[in-house]
């Protein structure tokens, strides 16, 4: 059976810092939890804890990397499949941001505007040689992209249906089914309903 320890949000930052301290170069993170739990505000925070020690850090959300309207909502607004399998563009986070991150060091921040449903016409950037970017968002988990580290946020049901948006609710089975379906560990795995007092999970054996 897994145990559980405590662990602050900070805590968990530096913890993170403290591993990409023993991994020099261009590395990437990957932070996997639904939007109820704001994986964008730890990926910032890891950001921060970072930069305090002097290696360059940055954030890329997944929801600047959706595919068009029109192919996200071919089957409805509201379409569970829809959402799990060709809502986010992960094959073009690998190839504008992972691939060339390893090869040539430049990258692409963003690449649509969800809002607007546009291109988000951002510059590609150069990446310094110790630049850490951490990539968050929904169901990152199971897609075969090339990171260094991961982290999982797991939400139970209730506490998913609490802080997700009534308008939103519709993405919950599609969350919960991807995670079923793909349940691989990541380097740390973090009870997430309460994040002010979440729990780090242990699964080495006794």
């Amino acid at each position: 059976m897994p145990s559980f320890t405590p662990l602050s949000p900070e805590s968990l930052a530096q913890l993170i810092a403290d591993r990409f301290d023993e991994l020099p170069g261009r590395r990437v993170l990957a932070v996997d939890g639904a939007d109820a739990a704001a994986p964008i505000e730890l990926a910032d925070r890891i950001v921060a804890a970072l930069g305090a020690r002097g290696r360059s850090a940055a954030t890329v959300s997944t929801h600047d990397f959706v595919r068009p309207a029109s192919l996200r909502m071919e089957y409805g607004r509201a379409d569970e499949w829809s959402y799990r399998t060709v809502w986010f563009d992960y094959d073009a986070i690998e190839r504008e941001i992972l691939g060339p991150l390893r090869t040539t060091g430049r990258w692409l921040p963003a690449l649509w505007d969800e809002h607007r449903d546009r291109s988000a016409r951002a510059a590609v950037r150069v990446a310094p040689a110790d630049l850490v970017l951490v990539l968050a968002g929904p169901m990152l988990l199971g897609r075969g992209l090339d990171v260094d580290l991961s982290v999982r946020l797991e939400l139970s049901e209730q506490a998913a249906l609490r802080r997700t948006p009534p308008d939103q609710q519709w993405t919950l089975p599609a969350l919960r089914d991807h995670a079923t379906a793909y349940p691989q560990s990541a380097t740390w795995t973090l009870r997430w309903d309460h994040p002010d007092r979440a729990a780090l999970r242990d699964d080495s054996p006794l």
